[in-house]
């Protein structure tokens, strides 16, 4: 049985990372004829240009593993019954779950896997990338990851708003604190011509301190330098990315954590936390998925054939997928809901294609 189960896995891992590769292929080849022209316009180095697609390798293959195990489920029992190995192995009284599960096995494997890439290769590839995009080909400022304008920030009663962020001397400048009470009422108001961020934390330069009583100022006090006990980190200050797909959990977690505290709503930030968890066992969901179309098609299932059935559920599991993620992060469904709803349906698909499967 182990000779059996390592001829299947084997031939499982070939297909898979044939169909991972070809996938790979396609997708780069369509996103460098996309940008190809506003990196040349933007004189960017080939050497460059080829940095920015090499980092992005690792997110390309996260998102297509589902897609290239399906297909690999379907092209290897294909293969397996069209050569009628599968009647040899069940006549010899080997059961198709115990034809199956190395293939079950190996796509679990492989939702660790991905989800270990997801969570530590990603985050860095991606901050690398468009780093070399933003930066190396487009010759834009460093400064531009930053958000300079307009800067709110909220910790518990204090409430926090300036003009303008430098990155360069890591100042702020034109800074209004208010310090709430009960109700929101405002009890001090502090006023600074400029604040720099330190080991030790914020500096306050050229400060007005204001106390407030009743709605009216009650007494004025001005210093040279003000320290502030405030956890606003020149991280904080970094313009969140709009693919937090690509942000690491316990970053996503930190900032949804964040935005709470703040009193803002973070449903669509916890609605991709739960999606960056569930969409690893995609896999795993595919290749429960694929196995009963791959036994109902028996001998007459073709690689045409795989390849279609493959990519049509692959699209439909995306798109499904797509949709209750979006009715998540609107609050029409539970976050926790919205991402995972997707792999039960399928899964549940299975479950009932399995059940039909002639044995």
């Amino acid at each position: 049985m182990r000779i059996i189960s390592r001829y299947i896995v084997s031939s499982y891992l070939k297909v898979i990372g044939l169909s991972a590769g070809s996938f790979v292929a396609i997708y780069l080849v369509i996103d460098f004829l996309e940008r190809i022209g506003r990196f040349t316009r933007a004189q960017g180095k080939p050497y460059h240009i080829m940095l920015f697609f090499l980092y992005k390798v690792p997110e390309i293959a996260s998102q297509i593993t589902p897609l290239a195990v399906l297909m690999a489920t379907l092209l290897t029992l294909g293969m397996l019954a069209r050569h009628s190995e599968i009647t040899a192995m069940r006549g010899c009284g080997i059961s198709v779950a115990r034809i199956t599960a190395p293939l079950l096995v190996t796509a679990f494997v492989i939702s660790m896997l991905t989800f270990l890439v997801a969570e530590l290769v990603v985050p860095a590839s991606f901050a690398r990338m468009r780093y070399v995009q933003n930066v190396l080909i487009e010759k834009k400022s460093p400064n531009a990851f930053f958000r300079q304008q307009n800067i709110w920030y909220r910790q518990e009663n204090t409430l926090l708003q300036a003009r303008n962020f430098n990155p360069a001397d890591q100042t702020l400048k034109g800074i209004t604190i208010w310090q709430m009470g009960p109700g929101m009422t405002p009890l001090q108001r502090i006023e600074a011509v400029a604040g720099h961020y330190g080991d030790s934390g914020w500096l306050l330069k050229d400060v007005v301190i204001r106390g407030i009583s009743g709605g009216n100022v009650v007494n004025t006090i001005r210093k040279r330098e003000l320290p502030v006990p405030l956890n606003l980190r020149l991280t904080d200050l970094k313009v969140l990315e709009k693919e937090a797909g690509t942000m690491s959990i316990f970053a996503l977690r930190s900032y949804c954590n964040k935005l709470r505290k703040g009193g803002y709503d973070d449903t669509r930030y916890r609605a991709q936390l739960h999606s960056r968890i569930s969409l690893p066992f995609a896999s795993l969901v595919m290749a429960f998925l694929g196995i009963p179309f791959a036994l109902r098609g028996g001998r007459t299932s073709g690689i045409a054939v795989g390849i279609g059935i493959s990519l049509g559920i692959g699209f439909s599991y995306f798109a499904v997928n797509a949709v209750l993620l979006s009715f998540g992060q609107a609050g029409v469904l539970p976050p926790l809901v919205a991402a995972w709803a997707a792999n039960f349906i399928f899964a549940a698909a299975g479950v009932w294609l399995a059940m039909t499967v002639n044995r």
